[in-house]
């Protein structure tokens, strides 16, 4: 009985937390973030304002335009896709905040399967 009480104890001390979500704070300026891709890490650097977000990876620039759904979470379309692919929308929902770092999640629109990456604010 004292086995239940205590993980009944931790179930309602743990649903009380809650993470740290300051969005706005991270809804313009300067990112970066690493990716690993089998063996190798790859970094991007992301220069976004409210509107436009260009991307730098690999000595390469991507613009696109972002359209904010709420604070957390944005939708960016390619300007200008080179192919099919990089025509679909890339949906971005920001999970935690903290300090100067926000982990994110992100997924083609409509499709379920997501991944996350944590990203640096590296100027305002």
């Amino acid at each position: 009985m004292r086995f239940y009480l205590l993980l009944l104890s931790l179930l309602v001390l743990s649903s009380c937390y809650e993470s740290e979500r300051n969005c706005a704070d991270f809804r313009t300026g300067t990112f970066e973030f690493e990716a690993l891709s089998g063996t190798e890490v790859f970094k991007t650097t992301i220069i976004r304002n409210d509107s436009i977000e260009v991307d730098y990876f690999d000595g390469k620039s991507d613009t696109s335009s972002i359209r904010w759904i709420n604070d957390c979470e944005y939708v960016l379309e390619k300007l200008n896709p080179k192919n099919q692919a990089e025509k679909n929308a890339i949906l971005i929902k920001i999970l935690t905040t903290k300090n100067d770092t926000y982990t994110f999640e992100f997924s083609q629109v409509g499709k379920v399967k997501t991944s996350k990456a944590t990203a640096k604010k590296v100027k305002p």
